[in-house]
């Protein structure tokens, strides 16, 4: 329907599908404050139990998905409002600036801006400086990623408590890993449009895509230097039982890769880091969905073995029946899926272990 109402000039594809996904506003919550604020200019919505507490509660920035072009606080209320109830913890739900209109690394900024405001003023929200958590799925999780990494070295900030990434997408280098081969055709992430996402990110607009896909915009000595991080030998096997062959590198284009060169920078794909920023980062919860499901698997899988391999405390939770986007569609329109009951509850637990 999108591109029916683009080729006729009505609107955009990416305003129907911001429309499609816009979520409803809900009434008030018997059991949290919600409110609408700025942080450093930045949208956000606070939710706070209302019920008294001991002491100090943990607090949660949450980032929310949609390729880092749709989404937004309404998309995701119910899911603050379910995480901040049954974790009995303060949420801040971030609205950071959407591509295209606003390219890398306007979210990634956002996200860190908002953070930082906050754990400066964690007192006004009774919320314990030993607690602070960063969440985020999908695209949210690779800005939770980006800012846990970038606040790993801060000495000026409480230290982040734990990072929650939910299938998260963490690089922009092998569109051609296991999990991007096995389930390039299935809802609700192509693999083609996993690339447009990025692409649209980076630059505002997806040119190139057909050469990305194909992996010939990186450079043969960069390719060999990430090999150590992003390559199928890193993933366990019984992730590559099905549909997976080895595929030889597409010649390189160096122009192609002058216009996404940024690609290699650890905000814009967090599973690039350097070891020395990695083995600072803290204890971290990643949630994947089973291989018929999700191309960006292999991204949580890679980057788990990355925090492992680095000394990070790692909880892996993997929905066999899950599939791309489940989360955020939690209690969607009345319609509800067991598994991303569960993956929401598997977070919740691990929440209240912090």
């Amino acid at each position: 329907q999108g591109r029916i109402l683009e080729k006729t000039g009505l609107c955009s594809q990416i305003t129907f599908g911001r429309y499609v996904r816009q979520g409803r506003k809900l009434g008030l919550d018997p059991k949290l404050f919600i409110q609408d604020l700025q942080f450093n200019e930045v949208p956000v919505r606070v939710y706070q139990p209302k019920a008294t507490s001991d002491g100090p509660r943990r607090g949660i920035l949450f980032f929310h998905g949609g390729g880092w072009v749709f989404g937004s606080l309404d998309t995701y209320e119910k899911v603050c409002r379910y995480l901040s109830r049954e974790s009995e913890s303060v949420v801040v739900s971030v609205q950071y600036r959407l591509a295209p209109e606003h390219k890398y690394p306007a979210a990634y900024e956002d996200c860190l801006s908002a953070t930082q405001h906050f754990l400066q003023r964690l007192e006004r929200y009774g919320v314990d400086p030993a607690r602070v958590i960063v969440c985020g799925d999908s695209a949210g999780g690779n800005l939770a990623a980006a800012v846990s990494q970038t606040l790993a070295g801060r000495s000026d900030l409480p230290k982040l408590r734990a990072q929650i990434l939910i299938y998260p997408g963490l690089q922009a280098l092998d569109f051609n890993l296991p999990s991007y081969q096995q389930n390039r055709g299935v809802p609700l992430l192509f693999r083609e449009r996993a690339a447009f996402f990025a692409l649209l990110y980076l630059n505002g607009d997806a040119l190139h895509m057909q050469e990305v896909l194909e992996g010939s915009h990186i450079p043969p000595d960069l390719r060999l230097k990430y090999r150590k991080w992003v390559s199928p030998d890193n993933i366990p096997e019984e992730f590559k039982v099905r549909g997976v062959t080895p595929l030889r590198p597409t010649d390189f284009i160096a122009e192609v890769y002058e216009t996404v060169k940024r690609f290699c920078e650890p905000n814009l794909c967090p599973l690039l880091a350097e070891d020395s920023v990695v083995h600072q980062l803290p204890e971290s919860f990643i949630l994947t969905c089973e291989y018929d499901y999700d191309v960006l698997r292999d991204d949580g899988l890679l980057y788990k073995k990355r925090l492992e391999d680095n000394g990070v405390r790692v909880t892996w939770y993997h929905l066999e029946d899950g599939f791309h986007g489940i989360i955020s569609l939690y209690d969607y329109c009345g319609f509800s899926f067991p598994s991303g009951k569960r993956g929401l509850d598997s977070i919740v637990n691990f929440l209240k272990s912090l």
